[in-house]
């Protein structure tokens, strides 16, 4: 079958690495989704394993849709039955781009009767109870060409499960999993975050160094599928926790609010790494370490707000003259969307990388080879 995990855009060339290095065929990268082919087994072993992924989608058919009577007809035509049992709960929800059916409520109302007709005759039933487990059901409709998949893992795979709260705007989990892997981070080095709020960049980075799936502690909608054997679960998890790694890593994260540094060691313990991390009160604009070697991946305020600006852009005054202090082999990498980034913080990148977080634009901002 063909599986689909979306991404938040310009992170598709680590998601597919990703799914190569865990031995996925027809690994094929396009704007905020990856595909492969897999089984049901890869479905338990995306889930699990993948760190910069969105989701994971299992597609069932692709066709053309240029109006309401193909969209239904092509969605009538798919095996409904062989996933989603009788009392199974199929919610449906889409997107349209740049196509004639622009109406997302319509699409979805249209999906939704096409899959009840193809249930209810399969069931010989006028309606469906949807008593059950979740199924829920995806489409995309770009160029006039429609897509359906089912979603396997319920909520986003950001959602870790080891962060109960986050300190004002959060960076999501799998875009800091993106960030440390970009700093070619892999254990051996320190590692720091002069700005680590509730501590997600530097859990993320143990995540990493002990190379733990970032899925273990947490349930996926397809485990409550009847159509999927609960020892595929079992044999992913068995899999991932044999490719652990036992060692000693240097991780640090600060931040000026105690408040942040207090709730930072709470989210480290609940994900498993607090051994594996220093967190402490201090202030960024002071930060040094006279190691040779390290990398420092951070995400400073922005400065949304134009008084907030102002400050944020005083702010990184302050943080680049302490990095210009900073031994010359060290990685550093900055996300920011404030446009004067470069000015405040004195100095030009060497590379520059177009993210999103969440629905801002930012720029990850790159300092050493």
């Amino acid at each position: 079958m063909t599986l689909t995990v979306p991404c938040l855009l310009g992170l598709e060339s680590l998601v597919a690495e990703e799914m190569r290095r865990m031995g996925l065929a027809e690994v094929r990268a396009e704007n905020g989704r990856v595909h492969c082919t897999g089984t049901m087994a890869d479905i338990a072993r995306l889930n699990i394993g993948l760190r910069c992924g969105a989701r994971v989608l299992m597609e069932l058919g692709s066709f053309p849709a240029p109006d309401f009577e193909a969209l239904f007809q092509g969605t009538a035509a798919l095996p409904w039955e062989d996933f989603i049992p009788r009392d199974g709960e199929f919610p449906v929800k889409g997107y349209s781009l740049n196509s004639t059916l622009h109406s997302v409520p319509a699409c979805q109302a249209i999906v939704k009767k096409a899959a009840a007709r193809r249930l209810g005759g399969a069931y010989g039933l006028e309606t469906l109870p949807e008593t059950g487990s979740r199924y829920q059901i995806q489409f995309s409709i770009v160029k006039d060409t429609a897509t359906l998949y089912l979603d396997t893992s319920g909520e986003g795979l950001y959602k870790r499960g080891y962060r109960a709260r986050n300190m004002g705007a959060p960076l999501r989990e799998t875009l800091a999993a993106a960030l440390v892997l970009l700093s070619r981070y892999r254990g051996k080095d320190p590692f720091c975050d002069p700005f680590c709020g509730s501590g997600t960049i530097p859990i993320e980075a143990a995540l990493i160094a002990k190379n733990r799936a970032p899925g273990l502690d947490r349930r996926f909608a397809a485990q409550k599928w009847k159509n999927m054997d609960s020892r595929l679960w079992m044999d992913a998890a068995d899999e991932a926790q044999d490719k652990e790694f036992h060692g000693t890593y240097d991780i640090w994260g600060g931040d000026i609010d105690p408040a942040a540094v207090e709730l930072a060691g709470h989210n480290a313990a609940l994900a498993g790494v607090d051994d594996c991390i220093r967190f402490e009160v201090a202030d960024a604009a002071k930060f040094h370490r006279d190691s040779e070697y390290g990398q420092l991946v951070t995400n400073p305020p922005y400065g949304e707000r134009l008084l907030e600006k102002q400050e944020a852009g005083e702010l990184y005054r302050a943080f680049g003259r302490a990095m210009a202090q900073m031994p010359p082999k060290w990685r550093i990498l900055i996300l920011s969307s404030h446009t004067e980034f470069e000015q405040c913080f004195g100095r030009a990148a060497d590379k520059k990388r177009k993210l999103y977080n969440g629905m801002i634009k930012c720029d990850l901002f790159m300092y050493g080879k």
